[in-house]
């Protein structure tokens, strides 16, 4: 079977991913995106109403305008967007295909193999993101049907006692849709307030809802053990049980950490689980191996987004064109 060589071979399909497309094509570069799933797919997997932190002009890639009426764009504008993106640049992209190995082979060439066929390359930008992989609470009756680790939206759980793991965005977004859509909504928080990185004019009306008793929450606790009808918290004042229908455990994601080790990129030996790079080039400890976007930051997944990795595809390209 022949083997098809490429210039770059570009593991995501997201917002990075299809920024690094862009720049290769400019460079006229033989490329090709491999993405798991739908272009933009951790995009398309947001609840459906979520609306981004950042504004319009700070997620535009390419140089194309990302046009919209309201102060910040939502999910559905995104996905839009970013369509429009892959009409305009027309990319070589295989979606609903699955990178299962990275390899660097003998020859220097990467050996990279799919789920549906092998390619090679001689330079390879992993840009997978971070959304992939739930980072558990890992306690009892975890594994059951009604606790969810990720939120499409509110309707299923109006008129449901619905507990609410987490006190980032993603937990306060669900929690306060799932209120306002008639919702019995609990918190558990670990620390003792509203994380400080939730959306600025959301913060408020979080805050607010918890002071009136309209949400209840339950700082510095910890759920201990999960039933069909009720779970264990671990608070202050000591262990509660309350009713709950459904769980949403919005703990968090992490980047597929082992997928990055097996291709022999180094991570740092904390639980920070930063990988290997060097900053002014996107390189990582493997020659021709790249990486892109939020999955650089390991598991400070808050360190990276959309409008200060766009940059690295710039940076990727410009350093592979030049040597």
């Amino acid at each position: 079977m022949t083997v098809e060589q490429y210039d770059l071979i570009i593991v995501g399909g997201g917002p990075i991913g299809l920024a690094c497309a862009i720049e290769a094509q400019k460079k006229k570069l033989k490329y090709l995106i491999i993405e798991k799933g739908a272009i933009v797919n951790s995009i398309f997997n947001y609840p459906l109403y979520m609306t981004f932190f950042s504004t319009a002009e700070r997620l535009e890639i390419g140089n194309i305008p990302f046009n919209c009426l309201a102060p910040k764009p939502g999910r559905q504008e995104a996905l839009e967007y970013y369509r429009n993106i892959h009409r305009y640049f027309d990319f070589s992209i295989h979606l609903f295909e699955k990178v299962t190995q990275v390899i660097k082979q003998e020859n220097l060439l990467f050996k990279i193999a799919t789920n549906k066929s092998q390619y090679e390359a001689k330079n390879v930008v992993i840009a997978t993101g971070f959304y992939d992989i739930p980072i558990h609470m890992n306690v009892k009756g975890e594994e059951l049907s009604h606790v969810r680790h990720y939120y499409k939206e509110a309707h299923e759980y109006a008129f449901r006692n619905i507990v609410v793991v987490g006190a980032n965005n993603s937990s306060v977004d669900a929690a306060l849709e799932c209120w306002r859509k008639g919702a019995n909504v609990t918190m558990v928080i670990r620390k003792s307030e509203i994380n400080n990185r939730v959306k600025y004019w959301v913060k408020p009306d979080i805050e607010n809802r918890i002071a009136e008793g309209s949400i209840k929450a339950y700082f510095e606790s910890n759920i201990t053990e999960i039933h069909e009808n009720e779970v264990e918290i671990d608070t202050p004042n000591g262990k509660v049980k309350i009713e709950s229908d459904f769980i949403l455990a919005l703990t968090g994601y992490k980047p597929d950490l082992t997928f990055l080790e097996k291709m022999g990129i180094q991570l740092s030996d904390d639980e920070r689980k930063v990988p290997t790079y060097n900053p002014e080039t996107m390189e990582t400890n493997v020659t021709g191996l790249f990486l892109a976007g939020v999955v650089c930051g390991g598991m400070e997944t808050h360190k990276w987004f959309i409008e200060n990795s766009r940059v690295h595809a710039n940076m990727i390209v410009d350093y592979i064109t030049s040597k």
